[in-house]
This record gives C-alpha cells, structure tokens and sequence, in this order.
C-alpha cells in the first residue's frame, strides 16, 4: 500500500503539465533571459567597481563632469538631467505596469494609451543618452595630457557667496594662437603602426604661451585630496609641470584620453551606459511592435494581453539596471 501510495503521489508531481508558480512557457523564458542579462550587467558593474576602488585618488568626480543641461549652456547644474533621464525612464516603467494592467482588464484603449506613453518615455531617454554622449565626447573645457598619461586642468579662484572656489576655465579663453602649420600624424607619413586623431584646436605651446600671459590661471590635477577635492597646484608648481610634462591636449573625451581625468572612466561610461541604451532601444522598438498589435486587435482576438505582459517584464527590468547604473557612476 506504501508503494502504491508513493507511485502515486511521483506520478501526479511529475506526470508533466504543471506550470512553475503559474508561469506560461514563453513567461518563464522572459524569466531565464532576464537572470542571465542581470548577471551580465552585475559582471561589467562589478569589474566597474574594482577599477574605480584601484584608481580611487584619480576617479573623475561625477559633480564635476555630468554639469550640462540642453539650452543652458554656461550654466553648472550637476546632475540636474541625468535626474531628469532617470525620472522619465521610471515614469515609463509606471505607465508600462498600468498597460499590463489595462491588458489584464481587456481594455484595449487604455492598452494603447499608456504603452504609447510608455513608448514615449523609452524615446525621451534614448535621445537624453544620445545628447549626454555627445556633450561627453565633445568637451567644454579642454586639458593638458602629461607624460604619465595624467590631466592637467587649467583654472583661477573666484569668490562664490563669501567664499573662494576653483572655477575651470577652457583653453579657448585663454591660448594664444600661433602661426604655423600642423600635420596630422599618419601611417603613412610615420611609425606604420601608429595614427593620430583629428587634431586637437590648440597645441601644448599654445596653451602654455596662453598660460603665462594670465598670471590669475593655476593648474587642478586629477588627484584627490583628503577633502575629496582635486589637488590645486600654486602658480609657480603649475607652470613647472606644465613646462616639464605637457605632451598634448585634450578635449573632450574618447575611448584613448578623458580630460576629465581617468580614461578607464570614459571607457566603462561608454561600455556600460551604451550597452544599457541599446536595451532600451531594443525595449522601445519592441514596445512599438506590440502597440501596432494592441491597435489591429491581435491580443483582443487571443483573448490575453500577456504579451504585453512580458516585454512589461523586460521593460521593468531595463528600469531596475539603470537604478543601479545611475548609482555607480553619478551618485557613489
């Protein structure tokens, strides 16, 4: 009677049919990509935090960096539309859960409401990322490479609210331009193996001419100090070292040189940050293809809205790695 029992008891626990917690197959399949694709991103935001704990007296600080705003140039406003991408991306993720929830409902015209807001959300973001990544390459202040691969950024104290700060200027304000023709160096022209880029506006002798005739202008390093501010050199230490180690400018930043400071910065930036974007884009165009299905009734017609359903699982889950992103490189 025992084993009767047992047989029994196997048969009806592995006969087959069973959905795990309820789940449909192509559900649980969202499930598995989206727990691998997690692992993915917690490899490259662990390998992140190692490069960043080994380099943490030379980290660009993110403050500093991501300042600019669409239409208000001139203006620092830290962080001020990184929040603003941040906020929008979250909203799309509202707006996604009550279209699953419209979908759960059969009410196809709120379906198509809130995924076309959804929609909207997705494209804002893109089209931030895109504006944050060329305002990142462009530059606005530009820097001096050192020997040792180090920044050197050009600035002068002024009085802010009672109190003196250390205000960049950009090496437009103040390099002397210079007669002369510049060559690009080339293959062809040079070492076979080696090739410069588009050549940067000023060269280093300009800027230090530049330089010398302001005596107001010192120079910031990219290290921090031990009240987590970059390291200001006085006059006569900055033209010393400007002198003695200048090789090159830099503006703006690429994946070789980040006049902002650390080159691994703007490589894991680019990496990360674009690797994410193109989860949202990939979300954003799915989303439209399921809301042309909403609209010619595809789903009504099945009786079930869960596809919906699952590119809201996706959607959720872009939302979630962004969170984490968005504190790796701007807040921590």
């Amino acid at each position: 009677m025992d084993t009767t029992v047992t047989t029994g008891t196997e048969g009806k626990t592995w006969g087959g049919g069973n959905q795990p917690l309820g789940a449909s197959y192509g559900k649980l399949m969202m499930w598995f990509f989206i727990v691998s694709d997690a692992l993915t991103f917690s490899g490259f935001l662990a390998a992140y935090g190692f490069s960043r704990f080994k380099f943490i007296d030379a980290w660009p600080i993110a403050d500093e960096v991501f300042t600019h705003v669409p239409f208000l140039h001139g203006q620092e406003l830290p962080m001020i539309y990184v929040a603003f991408m941040t906020f929008i991306l979250i909203m799309s993720s509202v707006t996604m859960v009550l279209a699953v929830d419209a979908g759960h409902n059969m009410n196809q015209k709120k379906v198509i409401l809130y995924m076309f807001l959804t929609i909207i959300g997705g494209a804002i973001f893109v089209g931030s990322q895109a504006w944050e990544w060329a305002t990142f390459i462009k530059g606005d202040y530009g820097a001096i490479e050192t020997k040792g691969g180090n920044i050197l950024q050009f600035g002068q104290y002024v009085e802010v609210d009672g109190q003196e700060k250390f205000k960049r200027v950009a090496l437009a304000d103040f390099a002397i331009a210079q007669e002369g023709d510049r060559v690009r160096h080339e293959r062809k022209n040079g070492l076979w193996f080696q090739s410069e880029g588009s050549l940067p506006t000023y060269t280093v002798n300009e800027v230090i001419a530049g330089f010398e005739a302001n005596p107001d202008l010192q120079i910031r390093t990219q290290i921090i100090n031990e009240e987590g501010e970059k390291t200001v050199l006085s006059r006569s230490e900055s033209v010393k070292q400007l002198k003695a180690n200048g090789v090159g400018v830099v503006e703006g930043a690429n994946l070789r040189v980040n006049e902002y400071g650390s080159p691994l910065f703007a490589d894991f930036f680019f990496f990360i940050t674009g690797f994410h974007g193109f989860h949202v884009f990939s979300g954003v165009v799915i989303n439209i293809i399921i809301f042309f299905n909403v609209i010619l009734g595809t789903y009504e017609r099945r009786g079930s809205y869960e596809m919906v359903e699952k590119v809201g699982l996706y959607w959720h889950f872009v939302d979630l790695v962004w969170v984490f992103v968005f504190t790796f490189f701007y807040l921590v």
